[in-house]
């Protein structure tokens, strides 16, 4: 049986489209070399073609930017932290762009866990709290919830987790 069979009210993918009932879990990393962008205060603040992204079942992906890639200035590191079971403990940043300043809306691991250390050096960022995000220039629709920050491009199909009622999935 496969994901999508198991949550009836998934949506089945198109030509070119992926489900997220068909990630993985654990997640998985993989490369990306579609250029990655984010827009805060109308400058570009991050952009990158050498990105990863972490898929997971019932999530739209996250993508990770080299620190490098990042414009300097940017981030600032914040107090506090979570801990996912698969990537370790992250830390969060304060993003700063055009006269912007948008509290916990970045994050990175230090010392990621065993299978994810390509993450270290990199930053993932909350689309909902940026002005925009891209994948390969199509503008992304932020995951829902105020936790988790997928990006959903036209390339994914649902339901995602982290609306209303999706919590214990």
């Amino acid at each position: 049986m496969s994901r999508i069979s198991a949550r009836r009210d998934s949506v089945a993918p198109g030509p070119g489209q992926e489900s997220v009932w068909d990630y993985p879990r654990p997640p998985q990393v993989e490369p990306v070399t579609a250029r990655l962008a984010v827009v805060l205060g109308g400058e570009t603040i991050a952009a990158t073609t050498r990105g990863y992204r972490v898929i997971e079942t019932s999530h739209p992906p996250n993508y990770y930017f080299p620190i490098d890639d990042v414009a300097p200035g940017v981030l600032t590191r914040a107090a506090g932290a979570s801990y996912c079971e698969f990537k370790g403990q992250a830390h969060y940043y304060t993003v700063r762009g055009g006269g912007r300043i948008e509290a916990y809306t970045a994050w990175g691991y230090d010392h990621p866990s065993a299978g994810y250390e390509v993450l270290g050096r990199h930053v993932a960022f909350y689309a909902a709290h940026m002005d925009a995000c891209f994948v390969g220039g199509e503008r992304v629709t932020p995951q829902p919830g105020d936790f988790y920050g997928g990006w959903i491009t036209s390339t994914v199909t649902g339901p995602f987790k982290g609306g209303p009622g999706t919590q214990g999935w």
